[in-house]
């Protein structure tokens, strides 16, 4: 992989253009925004540091175009970073088929739309999803969920190409709403509203009860390794069989939170009192050191 073609420099499809270029393809980066060259310098500039580069050095290899036609002409691979809409990407789809290479993959990032949704009537052989979590050139999961025509050839093309680009491609065999991460994350986003829905916990402290217990044990094991461990010698099997009961009664308690226009402003209102005070790059900034530290760790263990 030489080129690649961005298409849409909102903040996933900047992060990518990052990542892109510090690993030496020459990406053409396109978006209708009439500030796109302003936001790529950007971008560029804050995320070099994280990368353990310059802006100068990235910018060398990221170039402006015009439009989709002109981005992926040369392209062997594309990453659409595009709106959540299935029609609109029915449509661009449809003429990145025409238009990019032959050999070209064409990825979407798509976070909730399985690519099959988007290719019914187009040669959808080349064409899957390569989700990232944001900022994709700081996490490494890539989730790759080929659609129903989508190639052997392909799916291997794609893992290989995250995979030099220092990412974590996880292969999903079957196309379900949400993918994997996704589906789990909005399953502990449930929960966590109506725990504050409830009144149980302010969103401040919820953050905080996250970020001091699981989320430092997820940046070690997955639910299953660390359930694997709960167990004891007797590893899974004896956690299944002691707890498992009672961690069914849990599940049937589990919240649905109302959500109704009067509960979800009181819970906007108390996440804004709570972070309120910072500005988004504020908040981002420290976000992003925060896990590049964890990634450090993690390499050096």
């Amino acid at each position: 992989m030489k080129n690649a073609a961005v298409i849409g420099a909102g903040t996933i499809g900047l992060s990518w253009t990052a990542l892109f270029a510090h690993h030496g393809l020459t990406v053409q980066v396109t978006d209708p925004r009439p500030d796109l060259a302003e936001a790529v310098s950007q971008a560029l500039a804050r995320f070099a540091p994280h990368l353990g580069t310059t802006a100068c050095e990235l910018a060398s290899r990221v170039h402006i175009a015009e439009n989709v036609t002109e981005s992926v002409k040369e392209a062997d691979v594309v990453q659409e970073n595009g709106p959540e809409n299935v029609e609109f990407k029915k449509d661009l789809f449809k003429q990145l088929v025409e238009e990019a290479p032959e050999h070209a993959l064409l990825l979407s990032s798509s976070s909730a739309i399985p690519s099959t949704a988007f290719t019914g009537e187009i040669d959808g052989r080349r064409i899957l999803i390569g989700h990232p979590f944001n900022p994709p050139h700081l996490i490494p999961l890539v989730e790759v969920v080929p659609g129903e025509r989508t190639s052997e050839e392909s799916v291997r093309q794609t893992v290989d190409f995250y995979t030099s680009l220092g990412r974590t491609p996880v292969v999903e065999r079957k196309e379900i709403a949400g993918f994997v991460g996704n589906r789990l994350q909005n399953a502990l986003s449930r929960e966590a509203i109506y725990l504050v829905e409830q009144g149980v916990v302010t969103p401040e402290d919820l953050d905080k009860v996250i970020t001091n217990s699981l989320g430092i044990r997820w940046a070690t094991v997955g639910p299953f390794l660390g359930s694997h461990l709960g167990g004891g010698p007797g590893g899974y099997r004896h956690m299944a069989e002691h707890i498992g009961k009672s961690m069914k009664k849990m599940w049937a308690g589990l919240g649905t939170p109302s959500q109704g226009p009067e509960e979800q402003e009181r819970l906007i209102e108390a996440v804004e009192k709570a972070y309120g005070s910072s500005t988004y790059s504020e908040l981002a900034e420290t976000r992003d050191r925060k896990q590049l530290a964890v990634l450090t760790a993690l390499e050096e263990n």
